[in-house]
C-alpha cells in the first residue's frame, strides 16, 4: 500500500521501510519511463544504508518499463544533474533524503534540460500512475507487466569530467585555508578531490559519508550544526569554511570571523563579478532575500527578478527565461555556467576565486552589504492549517487600512513595503504554521514592524 503522503512539492520522501520502500521504488521507476517516454535514466544514491536496495528496485522498475539505466553510483545529488545535462541523457533519479536523518529516503526526478519533477511539473501524473499501478509502454497503449529484456543497465563514472568542468572555474584559487565540513554526507566525495587539485590548504571534517550522521545532522536549516566549523575556522586561522548539507546540492559559508554568509549576501557579493562577465543580465532572488541584493545588482546594471520559494522554479526560469544567476534562502544556488544546476561545490568554487582575487578578507568584502537590520525566518505556530489564509488575509488588511496606497505583492504569501520598512508572510505547505521574514533601515522600526504583525497575528489564530 503506497501512501499518498510520500509524494512532496520537490520529491517522493518518506521513513524507510514503512513509507519508501522497494515496492514503492519499483513503481516509482516505471512510472517515470511511463510518463516522460524516455529511452533512458541516469541512477545515483547517497550512502544510506537503504539506498542500495532501492536503486536495485528503481533499476528494475526502469528496465521493466523498456528505458536503458546507466548507474553512475553512489555521488552527490548535483553530478546527477551534472551527467543528465553534460552528457545528454533523458532523465535522473537520486535516491537520497538529503539533509533529512538517517531513517528517511526519498526520490528526486530530474528530466532534461536539468528540470526538477515537483508539483506542477509531473508530480501529480507519477503519484496517479504509482497509484493505479497501471502503466503505459511509450510504444504501446497497453499495459506491460513482463520485463523487457532488450533494456540495458551500464556504468559511468561522471566524476573525472565533473572535475575537470568545475576546474575551469578555479584557476584564479591559490593562497586560501578553507574548512570543510561535510557531517558525514556526500560532500567530500566530489569537494575533497578538486580541493586537493588547488593551490590551498583545505582542512576536512567528518569526511567519511555515513548514514547514521554521527557528528552532526548535515543540515544548515538548523545553524547549530555549523558550531563546529564555526570554531574549526576561528583554530585554523582559515580565510573561510564551508559547510555542505547532505547531498552536497547546498552548501553555506562561513567567513574569517566565524560568522555566516547567508545566502542573500551570497548572491550580493557574487553579483559584481558576475555582471562584469555578463553585463544587464537577470539575477532571480528569493522575496525572502535583503533589500541589498537588488540595490547591488541594479548598481551594477543587472536587471533583479524577484522569486517565489522553491528551487525548482529558479532552474525552470533559467532555463526558459535566461539568465545568470538565481538564489534561494535555503541555499540553493544556481549558475548559467553549471548547466543551471544547484551544486554546493561549484557555488563555494565561485566565491573562492572572487575571494582570492580581491585581496581582501571575506569579513571585509561582506561587511559594507550589512545596510539592513532583519529577522531569521520566524515560524508562528497557529494551532491549525486552515486558518493560515484568513491570518494573511487579516495582515494585508490591517497595513493597507494604514496606506491604501501601499505596495502590496501576493508573489508567495504576502509582502508588505513600507518607506524603509518590509516584510513577508506566508503558510507553512505542510505544517500548522506561518512564516514571517522582516528587513528594516535600522533595528527599532524592525522590531516595532515585527510587533505589529505578531499582535495581529495572535488576535486572529
Amino acid at each position: 500500500m503506497v501512501e499518498i503522503s510520500v509524494f512532496k512539492a520537490y520529491d517522493i520522501r518518506g521513513l524507510y521501510p514503512q513509507q519508501i520502500n522497494e515496492e514503492l521504488a519499483y513503481k516509482v521507476g516505471r512510472a517515470l519511463v511511463s510518463f516522460l517516454g524516455c529511452s533512458n535514466v541516469a541512477v545515483c544514491i547517497d550512502m544510506r544504508n537503504s539506498s542500495e536496495s532501492l536503486k536495485e528496485n528503481l533499476i528494475r522498475g526502469i528496465t521493466d518499463q523498456g528505458a536503458d539505466v546507466i548507474d553512475i553510483g553512489m555521488l552527490p545529488t548535483p553530478l546527477l544533474s551534472f551527467s543528465v545535462s553534460h552528457y545528454g541523457y533523458d532523465a535522473g533519479v537520486v535516491v537520497s533524503a538529503s539533509h533529512n536523518p538517517g531513517q528517511y529516503n526519498a526520490f528526486k526526478l530530474i528530466r532534461n534540460p536539468v528540470l526538477q519533477i515537483g508539483k506542477g511539473s509531473g508530480m501529480e501524473e507519477i503519484k496517479e500512475l504509482v497509484l493505479k499501478d497501471n502503466f503505459k509502454r511509450p510504444d504501446s497503449s497497453v499495459s506491460r507487466d513482463a520485463p523487457d529484456s532488450k533494456a540495458k543497465v551500464s556504468t559511468k563514472n561522471p566524476m573525472p569530467d565533473y572535475i575537470n568542468h568545475v576546474m575551469e572555474f578555479a584557476q584564479k584559487i591559490k593562497g586560501l585555508k578553507v574548512v570543510c565540513d561535510y557531517g558525514n554526507g556526500m560532500g567530500a566525495v566530489s569537494a575533497k578531490p578538486l580541493l586537493d587539485k588547488l593551490d590551498i590548504d583545505a582542512v576536512h571534517m567528518y569526511p567519511e559519508p555515513d548514514g547514521s550522521f554521527p557528528n552532526h545532522p548535515a543540515n544548515p536549516h538548523d545553524v547549530k550544526n555549523m558550531d563546529d566549523l564555526r570554531k574549526k575556522v576561528i583554530e585554523e586561522k582559515a580565510d573561510l569554511g564551508i559547510f555542505f548539507d547532505g547531498d552536497a546540492d547546498r552548501s553555506l559559508i562561513i567567513d574569517d570571523n566565524g560568522e555566516i554568509l547567508f545566502p542573500d549576501l551570497y548572491i550580493a557579493l557574487l553579483a559584481e563579478p558576475e555582471l562584469s562577465r555578463s553585463p544587464g543580465e537577470k539575477i532571480y532572488f528569493d522575496l525572502r532575500f535583503s533589500r541589498i541584493v537588488p540595490d547591488i545588482i541594479k548598481k551594477n546594471g543587472g536587471m533583479p527578478q524577484i522569486m517565489k520559494v522553491g528551487n525548482p522554479f529558479y532552474k525552470e526560469v533559467l532555463v526558459n527565461e535566461g539568465g545568470i544567476l538565481a538564489g534561494e534562502f535555503s541555499g540553493h544556488i544556481m549558475f548559467k555556467d553549471n548547466y543551471n544546476i544547484d551544486d554546493g561545490l561549484f557555488a563555494a568554487v565561485k566565491l573562492m576565486s572572487f575571494l582570492s582575487g580581491s585581496g581582501k578578507k571575506l569579513s571585509e568584502l561582506v561587511e559594507p552589504l550589512k545596510v539592513y537590520c532583519n529577522t531569521p525566518e520566524i515560524n508562528i505556530e497557529i494551532g491549525s492549517a486552515e486558518k493560515g489564509d484568513d491570518i494573511l488575509k487579516a495582515v494585508e488588511d490591517a497595513f493597507r487600512q494604514e496606506d491604501k496606497q501601499r505596495e502590496i505583492l501576493h508573489i508567495d504569501g504576502v509582502s508588505v513595503q513600507g518607506e524603509d520598512w518590509w516584510f513577508n508572510l506566508r503558510k507553512s505547505n505542510t505544517e500548522p504554521l506561518v512564516r514571517l521574514r522582516a528587513e528594516a533601515d535600522d533595528c527599532d522600526k524592525l522590531e516595532e514592524v515585527k510587533m505589529r504583525v505578531m499582535k495581529v497575528i495572535e488576535a486572529n489564530k
